[in-house]
């Protein structure tokens, strides 16, 4: 029994190191399209960047790492801050922007 107890415990750390990080603003003054258009535009040219996704009825958006890469927190506010808006809170998280977007789209 125990085996199979640290085992399970491995292979949960192995599969956590494999998922993807993602930062995930809640952003206040988005109201539109154009303001999603705006604000991916600017955080899909970053360099860390793999990909970005904005949801405008619950107002956050949210950045993906590319592998190997870093998200900078303060980078990513200033960008949002710079474009008109206001960043209410910041979190990392361990999901892809695939995950994030079935999320949503499962609430709906």
């Amino acid at each position: 029994m125990n085996k199979l107890v640290i085992s399970l415990a491995l292979a949960l750390a192995t599969w956590c190191s494999f998922a993807a990080t993602s930062i995930k603003a809640t952003v206040n003054g988005m109201v539109c399209a154009f303001c999603a258009q705006g604000i991916e535009k600017r955080i899909s040219s970053m360099p860390a960047t793999k990909a970005v996704y904005v949801d405008l009825k619950r107002k956050t958006v949210a950045i993906e790492a590319k592998e190997g890469q870093t998200l900078d927190e303060n980078a990513i506010k200033a960008e949002i801050t710079d474009a008109g808006y206001d960043v209410v809170k910041l979190e990392t998280i361990q999901k892809s922007i695939e995950e994030i977007k079935a999320e949503v789209k499962a609430r709906k």
